[in-house]
């Protein structure tokens, strides 16, 4: 309706009448809307209320779904085949897993239930430590695997602690030499290890493939380096890292006569290391010890098994394994005198042992499988070196001190199959080993390695007195299968390996397939003589020559450290002709004339 339509039965101008006409009509209206509203207001709270009501029943009906189709999961559960398996067989399910997964008790207990009643229940499933760690984790971890492993099942432990430090480098304060262990910076594990978290839950590490993440927590107190600021030093956190190793080590030293394999290996000096002093005591069923850092620390002697005095009795009857990296241990104590298979050292700086009382470790233990020693300071014999033979030494590996090849030559290794000698160049070293050839009636070494560990590109062409100067015995290693050598002339070498000259009457190394060089310094005809080699035994097609019916393996893995600038040609021939081809060239590579 139109205003002028509304307003036509209305007089105008307005009268008196009129207007007290209007007004009647108005409260009217103003008492016909107010009624009008209330009514609205009625029927929307109705409407509000059902509405209320309807979805109060819709949430209940839906809670009810959700009981339901728990008990729907709960019944399919239960009917499942899996479910009807004895206790028993799952038992032994569980243990084939383990054998292959050492931590996959952490998984089996969080499946459900049963199985976390079962897995608790089976200490032997928590016998293997495999951990991954550092100072800002709880060490209620390891004391937690500890406590489900029983209390007498052997135990199997390898942890490694990666230290969470400030670099030395650019302080006023002594630095920290390059490391030079295999397991360089950090470490490596294997798979299926466990990293605890801050709140002290693990998990099961992923694949190898998959990078490993160590939860990241603020710096502490490196006592190699400069300190941490003063606001820092009495935080939970620094005082948590800088109690980490005793409290691991005490839950760990309970259990030492549950010990049958105990790895402990750190990437750095850490505030509670000396910790480790107190692995003193019985270990009667313990078969493999090692305590290793990738860094050299700075440390007193330690009054720990490794450092026992001579009249020490300590149960040790089963250890088979040894290995100190970077620790203190004493040439004396009775854990050298167990009849060891595996030996390996790398002595401190400040361990200065003379050559006889090395030996008498090593003549110690007659049954030795596999030897590695590296003193980085040896002395010259006090006693006179007695010749001494391991009859079943398998792997032999010298390094450091040059007085260290004096060493083999007081050896006998009949069995001898791996060679690696990495000792300082002060003397050619192809005397040493063919003597140690020759003295150990040619035994059949498989693995060569000459001064490949240590070496580095800013070798000098021809170090103090070479590292080796004639490869004439390469022709009496028949049975040499991986060869690796570092820091000498490239070129001698490679002439050596290379086609039978008129001198020669067989093919030297006739069974090799895998070289490695690094930091071999290559003159004007060094890339020539590496093609002519492997041309001559990795021809394009057929087989090498014959020479006095032998004919050599075909190389299939060729290794090149800073050696010489080949070229991208070069390298693709090389592709070609051998299945695997590793090239790292010189950054600053000058010919020589």
């Amino acid at each position: 309706m139109t205003p002028s339509a509304y307003l036509a039965n209305y007089p105008e101008p307005p009268t008196d009448a009129a207007v007290a006409d209007a007004r009647r009509e108005l409260q009217a209206q103003q008492e016909q809307l107010l009624a009008l509203s209330e009514k609205i207001a009625s029927v929307e709270d109705a409407l509000a209320q059902i509405v209320v009501e309807r979805k109060r029943a819709i949430r209940d009906l839906r809670r009810e779904k959700l009981v339901l189709e728990e008990k729907v999961t709960y019944t399919k559960a239960y009917i499942s085949p899996i479910r009807r398996l004895p206790h028993e067989l799952l038992r032994h399910i569980f243990l084939f897993n383990f054998d292959d997964h050492p931590c996959c008790a952490w998984v089996l207990a969080s499946v459900c239930t049963l199985w976390r009643r079962l897995t608790l229940s089976m200490p032997r499933l928590w016998s293997k430590i495999r951990l991954v760690t550092n100072q800002s984790a709880t060490a209620d971890t390891i004391r937690l695997w500890l406590e489900r492993s029983g209390d007498k099942v052997p135990l199997d432990i390898e942890i490694y602690l990666r230290v969470n430090g400030v670099s030395s480098e650019g302080s006023s304060t002594r630095t920290r030499p390059a490391s030079p262990t295999p397991w360089l910076h950090p470490p490596s594990p294997p798979p299926h290890y466990v990293i605890p978290h801050p709140a002290g839950t693990a998990m099961l590490l992923p694949p190898a493939h998959t990078p490993i993440i160590v939860p990241q927590s603020p710096s502490h107190h490196d006592s190699w380096g400069s300190p941490p600021p003063p606001s820092s030093r009495n935080t939970p956190q620094a005082q948590r890292n800088a109690h980490w190793g005793h409290i691991a080590i005490f839950y760990l030293i309970e259990q030492m006569h549950r010990w049958q394999r105990f790895v402990f290996r750190f990437d750095r000096q850490f505030p509670s290391m000396s910790a480790l002093k107190s692995i003193a005591g019985d270990a009667p069923i313990l078969r493999e010890f090692e305590i290793s850092c990738a860094e050299t620390i700075y440390a007193s002697e330690w009054p720990w098994i490794p450092s026992s005095s001579p009249a020490t009795s300590i149960a040790l009857g089963k250890l088979e394994s040894l290995m100190l990296h970077h620790v203190p241990f004493k040439w004396s104590s009775p854990i050298f005198k167990t009849n060891l298979r595996t030996l390996n050292l790398r002595s401190l700086p400040s361990n200065h042992l003379p050559l006889d009382r090395i030996m008498h470790i090593i003549a110690s233990n007659p049954e030795l499988e596999s030897l590695t020693l590296h003193f980085a300071v040896a002395l010259p014999a006090i006693l006179p070196l007695v010749q001494t033979s391991l009859s079943r030494l398998r792997e032999l590996t010298f390094g450091g001190h040059y007085h260290m090849s004096q060493l083999a030559d007081s050896l006998v290794l009949p069995s001898l199959e791996m060679l690696n000698l990495d000792v300082e160049a002060r003397d050619p070293i192809e005397d040493t080993i063919t003597n140690l050839l020759q003295r150990s009636n040619n035994p059949p070494i498989t693995r060569l390695s000459v001064s490949y560990g240590s070496t580095s590109s800013s070798t000098l062409y021809y170090g103090p007195g070479g590292v080796v100067i004639s490869w004439g015995f390469l022709t009496d290693l028949n049975h040499l299968q991986s060869l690796s050598i570092g820091g000498t002339p490239l070129e001698p070498f490679l002439t050596a390996l290379g086609m039978p000259d008129e001198e020669q009457t067989h093919w030297a190394c006739p069974n090799l397939t895998t070289v490695a060089m690094k930091s071999c310094h290559a003159h004007s005809d060094g890339i020539a003589k590496l093609v002519q080699l492997v041309e001559a035994r990795n021809p394009e097609s057929g087989s090498a020559t014959m020479v006095n019916g032998v004919i050599p393996t075909r190389l299939q893995h060729l290794e090149l450290y800073d050696c010489a600038t080949l070229g991208q040609d070069v390298i693709e021939w090389l592709k070609k002709r051998v299945d695997e081809v590793i090239c790292t060239e010189p950054s600053s590579y000058v010919r020589s004339p």
